[in-house]
């Protein structure tokens, strides 16, 4: 009689040999072999170090552009764009300078004259620009709820974006070295307008952004940029990792602006070469397929009060270092 418990009572068993498994299991017995090496994994953080070491090393010169990109050609303009009021003296200074193609000027009644106010009056005079005199409540308006005119405003066209393409051939044509700044979700047009302020401030020669989830050139980034939106080109990317590894072919270095970078700031090697600053939400930060696509990810020291920095003044504290390693290897 079977023990009650035991699940295995009352089971007949076969008799004679019983067949094995003919040494299916060895290859799970066997292993995987030897775990490769951190630096041998493409994806691992001191892999990514050792591929930016070679590409530095193989970089012997600032070169020309190398492969095309596969991407096609980005559009002009964000969809939904319609005509901006540029507002504010020296923004709409600059773009008066800048020959942006302005369909009107508008200038606030009993408005005090300054010489920058004067500047504005004979280039529009001289391109042939309507003058409207009109109100100051009129003018506050079109600047929008926050908007500050000084009692002028401008209203363009929408912006006419680069392709990330064109903006690098340009810069390579003028024998400089590439010093891009590229946004992954940076959704306020202020932190926008504020980058494009530094770009111009430390040399950098343009912007990239990607055709979704971004910011656009809007009246309120060329509000905070000062006028810089009128000097600085602002390039669109229909894809920003495709575009940022289009840029690594042609020998442009990635850096990826993170908290938790492997390479401080300070110890930055890469920045007397072309190079690509990429700056995250303030959020999210980068996103992963950019951060994967990045040749180092860099950290900005910074008190351990403060938990991070704002995307604009990130990209501006990376600018600036940059800009002054380049100007101490000169």
């Amino acid at each position: 009689m079977a023990k009650p418990g035991n699940p295995s009572a009352g089971k007949g068993k076969k008799k004679g040999p019983v067949k094995g498994t003919g040494g299916l299991g060895r290859k799970a017995l066997e292993g995987r072999g030897p775990t490769p090496k951190a630096e041998d994994r493409a994806w691992h953080v001191a892999g990514k170090r050792k591929a930016a070491a070679e590409r530095y090393a193989a970089a012997g010169g600032k070169g020309r552009p190398g492969q095309k990109p596969t991407q096609s050609r980005a559009p002009k303009s964000k969809a939904g764009d319609e005509t901006e009021n540029v507002t504010g003296r020296n923004s709409v200074l600059e773009a008066l300078r800048a020959r942006i193609p302005a369909t009107a000027f508008y200038i606030a009644q009993r408005v005090e004259m300054d010489d920058r106010v004067k500047e504005m009056l004979s280039i529009a005079t001289q391109r042939g620009i309507p003058v409207m005199e009109v109100t100051r409540p009129e003018l506050d308006r079109m600047a929008g709820f926050d908007g500050v005119h000084q009692g002028v405003a401008l209203k363009v066209p929408p912006y006419e974006y680069a392709h990330p393409q064109d903006l690098l051939e340009q810069i390579i044509d003028k024998g400089q070295t590439p010093l891009l700044v590229a946004l992954d979700g940076v959704t306020d047009p202020r932190n926008l307008g504020a980058i494009i302020r530094s770009t111009a401030a430390f040399g950098g020669q343009g912007l990239i952004i990607p055709q979704r989830r971004s910011a656009g050139v809007n009246s309120a980034a060329w509000k905070t940029s000062a006028g810089a939106a009128a000097r600085v080109p602002v390039a669109m990317a229909p894809n920003l990792t495709t575009t940022l590894k289009d840029l690594k072919k042609q020998g442009v270095f990635v850096l990826g602006l993170d908290g938790g970078g492997d390479v401080a700031l300070p110890q930055l090697e890469l920045a007397d070469r072309p190079v690509v600053i990429v700056v995250g939400s303030e959020g999210k930060g980068l996103s992963r397929l950019v951060t994967e696509t990045c040749d180092q990810i860099v950290s900005i020291p910074i008190s351990a009060a403060t938990e991070s920095l704002n995307a604009g003044i990130a990209a501006s504290v990376a600018l600036y270092q940059v800009a002054t390693i380049r100007a101490a290897a000169e």
